[in-house]
């Protein structure tokens, strides 16, 4: 080894060891920033302490023989949040936006893209009638995958036909 080589491999040495120790102390710093500025905010939250209760607390109260149990009473269970119900469009292109174009704009899992003709000619050559078929109960093909109404089962099945009506004329 040559002494310029020996040089090279002591300041590379040296360099890499400063950039892992500067690495570290920044880890650490953030980690104490973190401990002294975010922790006591999060620990002082109303929603933060209520949602922490509610899942520490005990799962079931047990009734014993020979005490009054009569506190004790079967409560329903309460819901995580809010349902939220996913907007239903009112026609096939804003079924297609909502739904469709997940896999139809890019050509996932084997979809045929929106407006590629010669991927669409093949199915609109075996009539509407199968193309609404497959669509609403969900095709298995050799090329890929149909989830029934394109994974939105809330759809009604017209406006799942019309998005393929809107799809197979672009």
């Amino acid at each position: 080894m040559s002494k310029q080589d020996s040089q090279f491999f002591n300041v590379f040495s040296v360099v890499l060891g400063l950039l892992v120790t500067f690495a570290i102390l920044m880890f650490a710093l953030a980690r104490h920033v973190g401990k002294v500025q975010q922790a006591p905010q999060i620990e002082e939250d109303a929603l933060y302490v209520a949602s922490v209760q509610a899942r520490t607390q005990a799962p079931v109260r047990v009734a014993i023989a020979g005490q009054d149990n009569s506190a004790l009473k079967i409560e329903p269970t309460v819901a995580a949040g809010p349902v939220v119900a996913l907007a239903v469009p009112t026609d096939g292109h804003g079924a297609f936006e909502a739904a469709c174009k997940a896999c139809h704009g890019e050509g996932i899992a084997g979809a045929p893209k929106a407006g590629d003709k010669a991927a669409w000619s093949p199915r609109i050559a075996q009539g509407k009638e199968t193309l609404y078929k497959h669509a609403l109960g969900g095709f298995n093909g050799t090329k890929g995958v149909m989830p029934p109404k394109g994974g939105r089962t809330d759809f009604p099945d017209d406006l799942v036909k019309q998005a393929v009506d809107y799809m197979t004329s672009l």
